[in-house]
């Protein structure tokens, strides 16, 4: 730049002499600044050519221009290298998006097509171009699809039916980014749900072979107990051990009957409002009994709307949460058991107990079966590891959701939530 000035300045001092020694100085000025003026724009027309075709070698020129020139295409090379190196990954991204055998499709805000590979295309029935910027809905009709896609809970994948073939099952799981963008996963679901069912029969099979023979077992056992008097201490304290056992086994063999039949039953809305006072009252009785009045529990009815579904899975369910807290919290602890309205129209049923918590890596396992966070403590309760995964199950055949907070030392609080259409009776 400050070349450039010099040049400039050794220019006019040039035309002043020149224009001075002949008595037009001003007009010899005027005319070194027009013809300077002139070559920088026919310079800067030459430098608007040349972006117009970055292709192009930049043009010749000596000075200002030419380091001007020079910066530019350094970085117009950087650039183009750059955008190489991008254009790159982007392929080798969706060569390795194309590899993937289960499906990947990425929508936009409003839910619209904007990528998909080839497994989406074979298990959805995707085309290019037709369906790019189409909704997902107009392309995946299935009505619990659209449901799940439009309430955004997106902690549970979901498994339906595929719309291509009957006999083929597909599993959808969404994930949010960006600006609610959206990424959709979706795999072929057919063999690990064959091998789900073959489990779920399995077990009701073998739940409902030993139901008989404990049937049996129990009885006889009551008979002797019937005469336990007769009998020497050591004898009497085997019997109560093995009715003890027995009744234990009972109860498993209970909770893996309901678990197979919610699981492997088709979902039967009722259409029948259930009075929900009634029946928490009822299970607030049975609990008192339980604790043998060691447990204070308190009923908080905060609304009288009606909860439309199965009373006999709902009073599973709700009746697992509140013998929980009875179970696995120390006599004198209070528990409070609300309903009562949420913020979105729907309603929620809330069993909070002041135990000892339970530690934040187990919450999210709790509603697997079996799945205990004390084995030891969970045996000497007679819990079977069933209720929880009971709960979840219960919930989901009415759309509702668990929720469960919980710290150490500061007890447990388990939340139904359910959704408006379950407290209006808007059911499909």
């Amino acid at each position: 730049m400050t070349h450039e000035l010099k040049r400039t300045g050794g220019w006019l001092l040039a035309a002043g002499l020149l224009g001075w020694a002949l008595g037009h100085l001003w007009l010899a000025l005027c005319l070194t600044l027009a013809a300077l003026l002139c070559q920088h724009l026919w310079s800067l027309s030459r430098l608007m050519r040349w972006l117009a075709s970055p292709e192009a070698e930049p043009p010749e020129a000596s000075g200002l221009w030419g380091q001007v020139l020079d910066r530019l295409y350094h970085q117009q090379r950087l650039q183009q290298a750059q955008q190489q190196e991008l254009r790159e990954l982007l392929d080798r991204i969706q060569d390795s998006g194309q590899a993937l055998r289960d499906g990947v499709v990425m929508l936009d805000k409003a839910g619209d097509l904007e990528w998909w590979n080839q497994a989406a295309e074979q298990l959805l029935g995707l085309s290019q171009p037709s369906d790019l910027g189409q909704p997902i809905t107009h392309l995946v009709r299935e009505p619990r699809f659209i449901d799940y896609f439009e309430q955004q809970h997106y902690q549970e994948p979901l498994v339906i039916r595929s719309p291509l073939a009957d006999d083929r099952t597909l599993e959808f799981h969404i994930t949010l980014f960006g600006a609610n963008e959206r990424l959709l996963l979706v795999r072929d679901f057919t063999r690990m749900q064959r091998l789900e069912r073959m489990r779920q029969d399995f077990i009701a099979n073998v739940s409902h072979e030993l139901r008989t023979p404990l049937t049996v077992l129990s009885g006889y056992l009551e008979t002797f107990s019937d005469h336990l008097h007769d009998l020497a201490p050591k004898w009497q304290r085997g019997l109560k051990l093995m009715g003890q056992q027995a009744k234990r086994m009972e109860n498993l063999v209970e909770d893996l009957l309901m678990l197979s039949r919610l699981e492997t039953t088709e979902v039967e809305y009722e259409q029948e409002p259930l009075q929900l006072r009634p029946l928490l009252e009822s299970i607030r009785t049975d609990a008192l009994a339980l604790s043998e009045q060691q447990h204070p529990i308190q009923l908080h009815l905060l609304s009288d709307r009606p909860l439309y579904g199965s009373e006999k899975e709902l009073r599973s369910a709700f009746s697992n949460l509140v013998f929980n807290a009875v179970k696995y919290t120390p006599a004198g602890t209070s528990i409070e058991i609300y309903w009562e309205d949420d913020e979105q129209g729907g309603g929620q049923l809330i069993v909070q107990d002041h135990g000892p918590g339970i530690e934040a890596r187990h919450l999210a396992r709790l509603t697997e079966r079996f799945y205990r966070v004390d084995p030891g403590r969970s045996t000497s309760t007679g819990g079977t590891g069933l209720g929880l995964a009971i709960v979840k199950h219960v919930l989901l055949r009415h759309g509702a959701q668990l929720t469960i907070e919980s710290r150490p030392g500061e007890g447990s609080r388990f939340c139904c939530h359910f959704p408006a259409q379950r407290i209006a009776g808007l059911l499909d």
